[in-house]
């Protein structure tokens, strides 16, 4: 059976996702359409190019001179050329400060030394990077990683016009491209701070946007990694130029757009494209910050230096993202709890990256553990269907195209 999936962000703790998959997999259901924000943006972009749980478990638990890969994605800021510390917010604040017992020439050379080591110091390069662009770390590793995954192993789906059989060679195409390669509907989530509007990046809205920056894009968590400016050559989204337009994790606006895949409302299916599956086969894949995970070791300390993730300011952030996401999530999965896999994460942190081993299998299991929950609750309503005179319900779209209207306003 084939179901609309919808991936929700949660940064480490999208290890759930895979425990999930696997329960899908062991029922023989498969996607139809994809939709993902942040670390589910990465799921679902996987999922469309065949991978399958396994191999999903194996690039994401993937280590690098002994630590995980994804800590690796944590990496100083690339040294910022001589134009752009020049053109720098912190050079431009250091030009407003004009000590007047300083004459200006000499100034200008202390300000000058001033900039360049902020931005040459180890440590002091991620606070100039998150000055001038948003973000403590720089993600050049996590673009290569992306492209060599997705040009790594076999594709083994019949759909798309690539062929099953061939070794993937998804790492440079842009969205439209993808389309037409795998045949599988993507829909990838990102935030316009620019134009404060939600994206919904796919073949339809941003044919020519390269698909490792699309997922670039919605997993870009605000002050962690630097935000990213639209180039010219990705094109138009939806027919309006944004170029010069930064953009951030997809979360920012909507974590869980589950309404997308609900709604038929003329706007919104043509962003999203027609329906070709059941109304009811939709599936919101959410992580559960609230359900403890069975049997999680406690996190241990790593030893691997200052970690920004500790910073009350870093924590305060990701507090007031999560409130501002979850108040407009919320009223979608209230109206839709009857569609939503609630996958236990309490106790993981969304920048967890150096998660251990042991606690990476149990959040698997555990999301594994509610996948099967889930469809054992669906497959018993069949049967009391069967048995009775009273046809399924009908599900309710009010909700969903209410909410979809307002997030995709222009």
């Amino acid at each position: 059976m084939q179901y609309d999936m919808v991936f929700e962000g949660g940064g480490a703790k999208g290890m759930a996702f895979v425990g999930a998959l696997q329960e899908i997999e062991s029922r023989q259901h498969t996607p139809a359409r994809l939709l993902g924000a942040s670390a589910g943006a990465i799921m679902a972009t996987f999922l469309a190019a065949g991978y399958d749980s396994k191999e999903m478990e194996e690039a994401l638990g993937e280590t690098e001179a002994g630590q995980p890969v994804f800590m690796g994605f944590l990496e100083n800021p690339p040294r910022p050329t001589p134009e752009e510390i020049q053109n720098s917010a912190i050079r431009q604040l250091l030009r407003d400060v004009n000590i007047r017992v300083i004459p200006d020439v000499l100034e200008d050379k202390i300000d000058d030394a001033i900039a360049n080591q902020l931005a040459s110091s180890p440590l002091t390069s991620r606070i100039y990077s998150f000055i001038d662009k948003g973000g403590f770390y720089a993600a050049n590793r996590f673009l290569t990683w992306l492209r060599e995954k997705l040009n790594s192993g076999i594709y083994p789906l019949e759909r798309g016009a690539f062929g099953k059989g061939k070794s993937r060679a998804f790492g440079d195409m842009n969205l439209s491209e993808y389309y037409q390669a795998t045949g599988v509907d993507l829909s990838l989530v990102g935030s316009d701070t620019t134009d404060a509007g939600l994206l919904i990046l796919n073949h339809r809205t941003a044919p020519n946007c390269p698909l490792v920056w699309a997922v670039r894009m919605s997993m870009s968590f605000p002050m962690l990694w630097q935000e990213v400016v639209w180039q010219s050559e990705w094109g138009t989204y939806r027919g309006k130029d944004i170029s010069g337009h930064t953009v951030v994790d997809g979360g920012m606006l909507s974590n869980f757009p589950i309404e997308l895949f609900i709604s038929n409302a003329k706007h919104v299916t043509n962003v999203m494209g027609e329906k070709t599956t059941d109304q009811l086969h939709v599936i919101g894949l959410l992580i559960d910050e609230g359900t403890p995970v069975a049997d999680a070791p406690e996190v241990a300390a790593t030893g691997a230096g200052f970690d920004f993730g500790r910073l009350q300011t870093v924590q305060r952030l990701m507090k007031l993202i999560n409130t501002m996401t979850q108040a407009h999530d919320k009223k979608v999965i209230e109206a839709y709890e009857r569609l939503v896999i609630r996958l236990p994460a309490k106790g993981y942190g969304t920048i967890e990256f150096g998660m251990s081993e042991e606690r990476r299998k149990a959040l698997v299991s555990a999301g594994r553990n509610a996948a099967a929950q889930f469809f054992n609750r669906l497959e018993k309503e069949q049967e009391l269907f069967s048995f009775s005179l009273t046809p399924p319900s009908v599900l309710d779209t009010s909700a969903a195209d209410r909410i979809s209207t307002k997030i995709l306003e222009e």
